[in-house]
């Protein structure tokens, strides 16, 4: 409730002035503020939804909608917060919002049937950082691993994982819960074996802790793998860089993408400020974080989508003649 009062009288003083100012085009009475969930500060989606906003507001004297990227734990909270309103647009992994629209997993008693995908960001690929010893994912067996706070789309990438390799209890890595600030001293220590971050690469993140102790990054490929990919079409197979982190060959992993979610209920004029800046000023986005450097338009718009494209959206991309749907 705080929120939305803030939110309403953030506007009050716009509204009133031009009123007293007298009559005006229609676009610039129209004011707006939108909220953008990303994800903890030292990850990926704080700066890129940052990098967002920040050429969402370079065109609000035009569109009069202003953005706010704002931190968060991450995916699944994300989808909680647009469902309740909290959010206006939020950034959330595909396999999260696959789930949360047509109701799997812990998302079967409520699915979220009005939620809407703007478009399709970077691509995300599952690291799993091991200490010396753990190569593949069968060495993983019995160790110590974190895998994201709760609330992360990170630990529901590992969940799904898990569940299709089929560990019994006493094979299952034991999955360790910590501060997301003490990962790097606990491996170095010894009292973790193993991280899994699903992120775009090159990611600050996983070269920390690279650096920082004897880790390297460990092959999720198989058999498993490639059919878990081919029965999700949120999922895609694809290869870690060897030149992000300094390595002599490709890691093979798989992944997801990270999309920007909204609802369906929200202003078309909002959308459609977001989807016009974000892929008439794609060069630009590019250019503000390393994990958007690959991005192009016909992704963009066109990319895997967990949920159906908002109308507003998608009547953007007909215009740029970017889609005939």
């Amino acid at each position: 409730m705080g929120r939305t009062i803030v939110k309403r009288f953030f506007w009050l003083i716009p509204a009133l002035v031009v009123l007293l100012a007298g009559p005006t085009p229609a676009a610039e009475r129209f004011h707006a503020f939108a909220s953008v969930g990303t994800g903890a500060m030292n990850g990926v989606y704080f700066p890129v939804g940052g990098a967002i906003c920040a050429i969402v507001n370079d065109h609000l004297r035009a569109t009069g909608v202003r953005c706010s990227a704002e931190t968060t734990p991450g995916s699944v909270y994300n989808i909680d917060a647009l469902q309740s309103g909290e959010l206006e647009f939020a950034i959330v992994q595909s396999d999260v919002a696959f789930d949360a629209y047509n109701g799997k997993g812990s998302s079967s008693d409520n699915p979220f049937r009005e939620l809407r995908s703007v478009l399709v960001l970077h691509a995300e690929l599952a690291a799993i950082v091991g200490r010396g010893g753990i190569h593949e994912i069968a060495d993983l067996a019995g160790k110590r691993i974190y895998v994201g706070p709760e609330g992360s789309g990170s630990r529901r990438t590992w969940e799904t994982l898990q569940q299709a390799l089929g560990w019994k209890d006493a094979q299952a890595p034991q999955i360790v819960d910590m501060p997301d600030d003490n990962i790097g001293g606990a491996m170095c220590a010894g009292s973790i074996d193993a991280v899994l971050l699903v992120v775009g690469h090159p990611s600050k993140r996983v070269s920390a802790l690279m650096a920082r102790c004897a880790a390297d990054l460990v092959a999720v490929d198989g058999p498993v793998v490639d059919s878990l990919v081919a029965g999700a079409p949120y999922l895609k197979k694809g290869r870690i860089p060897a030149d992000a982190y300094g390595l002599t060959a490709d890691t093979p992993s798989f992944g997801v993408s990270a999309v920007l979610m909204t609802r369906a209920d929200m202003d078309d004029r909002i959308v459609a400020a977001f989807a016009r800046a974000l892929v008439s000023e794609i060069e630009a986005l590019k250019s503000k974080n390393p994990a958007l450097a690959n991005l192009t338009v016909q992704d963009m718009v066109s990319g895997s989508l967990p949920a159906p494209l908002h109308p507003a959206a998608m009547q953007v991309y007909r215009e740029l003649g970017l889609t005939t749907k």
